[in-house]
């Protein structure tokens, strides 16, 4: 029966990985085949162990086989995902229970899991047992499968995992090298934008690109934005939520060519700003255009200091 309910759970892993009789069976695949069969093959006499010791160490040694294996594969190439797991898991299942249907059929008296109600009393001597040892008893019983009961639905309605937008700027090449940070005055440049929502939900992203030069102030230990222009191509995109998915490849959601071009030589710091949902407003424009004494500027103290989400571009701008 182990044999054949971890085959039926790799194909409904396979075929139904949304079913709920995936999550119940894999919590027994988990929690308890291992541990039954690794006993079986351990005690196939009946004198060995009664019912409930058989049970109880089932689960106990499957709590302690799983990690085990979860350790070991560790250290292989496959690492800790859910297939190398999942035929980990069927292969120790399948030859320890092969093993067990052998040692069980040499036993001279073998255990057999078959109880009845009457056994089970017999087992834990109720009969005999005070009214304070029965309540005990009960409130253990109690216990126990209200901690199963928990456990499968914490793993059947697991908390969502951490909420993040992944938001990256690649070269024009579409890989994280040859970006466009040595120009000539009014070249063009271009550098792709792109972003993913792991935010469980959708949102609506606005996306900011600051021409910056600033500098550094040793004595006071603070930031000095001199110049400080909005480059043109602002844009906003709405984006549904896109689970992580740790076993396949990394695919992009959405990606966009911005293509830029600075007028005024000199060192240049082209800012990438990104807003969840909805961007600050602006002061009005300065005559000049340079928003570096305004409280625009704000925004690029709050990108350093990692308040905001951003990305940064150092350009060298030849005359």
């Amino acid at each position: 029966m182990i044999i054949g309910l971890s085959v039926v759970l790799d194909l409904l892993i396979w075929l139904y990985p949304e079913s709920i009789l995936r999550k119940a069976l894999g919590l027994a695949f988990v929690l308890f085949f291992p541990g039954y069969v690794f006993i079986t093959t351990l005690f196939p006499e009946k004198k060995e162990l009664d019912n409930l010791e058989r049970l109880a160490l089932s689960f106990g040694l499957s709590i302690a086989i799983v990690p085990l294996i979860g350790l070991a594969l560790n250290y292989t190439p496959w690492g800790i995902r859910l297939i190398p797991i999942l035929v980990s898991l069927t292969v120790f299942n399948l030859i320890f229970a092969v093993v067990a249907i052998y040692r069980r059929e040499n036993a001279i008296e073998p255990w057999i899991p078959w109880t009845t109600v009457e056994k089970i009393k017999e087992e834990l001597e109720w009969e005999e047992s005070g009214k304070l040892d029965k309540a005990l008893t009960v409130i253990l019983i109690i216990a126990i499968i209200t901690s199963i009961g928990t456990l499968a639905y914490v793993i059947t309605h697991p908390k969502p995992g951490e909420a993040f937008t992944e938001f990256y700027i690649l070269g024009p090449g579409g890989k994280a090298a040859d970006y466009p940070t040595d120009l000539f005055a009014g070249e063009n440049g271009t550098v792709i934008i792109g972003i993913v929502n792991h935010e469980h939900r959708n949102v609506t992203y606005y996306v900011q690109v600051w021409l910056v030069n600033l500098t550094w102030d040793n004595t006071t230990n603070t930031t000095v934005i001199h110049e400080m222009y909005p480059m043109p191509g602002w844009f906003n995109v709405t984006l549904p939520n896109v689970p992580v998915n740790i076993e396949g490849n990394w695919t992009p959601q959405f990606e966009t060519n911005y293509t830029f071009s600075i007028d005024k030589p000199g060192r240049w710091q082209v800012w990438f700003l990104l807003f969840k949902g909805t961007q600050p407003e602006l002061p009005p424009a300065p005559p000049d255009g340079n928003y570096a004494e305004t409280d625009a500027k704000n925004l690029i103290i709050e990108a350093i200091n990692g308040t905001i989400q951003s990305l940064k571009l150092n350009v060298n701008v030849r005359p």
